[in-house]
């Protein structure tokens, strides 16, 4: 199970670590914490030293009623971070975190390697030519809906054989365009109830059958700290715990916030197969 990153074949058998840098002022959990070219060049080589395989960019925070941004506001915040990180890192695997196929096509002639679109190109006509254009591999994730409107979306008779369906038809849409290299994410907390959220990574192993590497990102997130009575930043110990019940469950790559301790899960279970 590989994609193809730039002309690197990247083997996903065994689990990768994406790391998590927002440009977003608004984030759920590290918010307007990088400002500046230093702060932002040292956390994202922190998070190579400590392992990450991808760095997933965002300058568009898709957190529950997250206000509206521009398109010339998220290209002003992400395409010079995209050239700066290359320049920087000349071997860098950056995913950009955006549904807009404009931004997706920019930073991808910067060098960005793949794209994570949470709509899954339902939120953007032109999102699945772009991508079959440039022939990046694309995160494809679960949402009803946007960002301003998921949480009024949780009505399922189903969720995962909803979720299945779903899935299979944005995978046969991108497949008839050509595009090869696919990643389905079950966007855990997007138009899904805490309860959802459970039901869905309990049952997350029946997402293999789709036959493509699943991206699980749990980082810190409300499912976690609801359950625990504390706050995104008191929920890293049950980010790895769920990271490990993810692992466990099939997916291959961990989109985090907290590199280091997602390695050492990974590193765990390598050494548990």
């Amino acid at each position: 199970m590989t994609i193809n990153c730039k002309g690197q074949l990247i083997d996903l058998t065994k689990p990768k670590v994406m790391g998590i840098l927002n440009l977003t002022p608004n984030s759920f959990f590290d918010g307007g914490k990088y400002t500046n070219e230093a702060e932002i060049i040292a956390q994202v080589g922190k998070m190579l030293s400590e392992g990450a395989t991808f760095i997933d960019i965002g300058a568009y925070s898709s957190k529950p009623n997250a206000e509206f941004v521009s398109v010339e506001e998220e290209m002003a915040r992400i395409v010079p971070i995209v050239e700066l990180l290359v320049q920087q890192f000349p071997q860098i695997l950056i995913s950009i975190d955006t549904f807009r196929s404009e931004v997706a096509e920019a930073c991808i002639l910067k060098g960005a390697a793949l794209i994570n679109d949470i709509a899954a190109g339902k939120l953007d006509d032109t999102m699945l030519n772009t991508i079959a254009k440039h022939n990046v591999p694309y995160i494809m994730m679960h949402m009803r809906g946007n960002p301003q409107t998921m949480q009024s979306l949780t009505e399922y008779q189903d969720v995962v054989k909803e979720m299945i369906l779903y899935f299979s038809e944005r995978i046969a849409a991108a497949r008839s365009l050509g595009i090869n290299d696919l990643i389905i994410d079950p966007g855990f907390g997007f138009a899904k109830t805490v309860e959802q959220n459970y039901e869905v990574l309990q049952k997350m192993e029946l997402f293999q059958q789709l036959d493509l590497p699943i991206l699980a990102g749990i980082s810190r997130k409300s499912m976690i700290y609801k359950v625990l009575n504390c706050n995104a930043s008191e929920s890293l110990n049950g980010t790895t715990v769920l990271n490990t019940v993810s692992l466990l469950k099939g997916a291959n790559i961990l989109r985090v916030h907290d590199v280091k301790e997602a390695v050492e899960c990974v590193t765990l279970f390598n050494a548990i197969n």
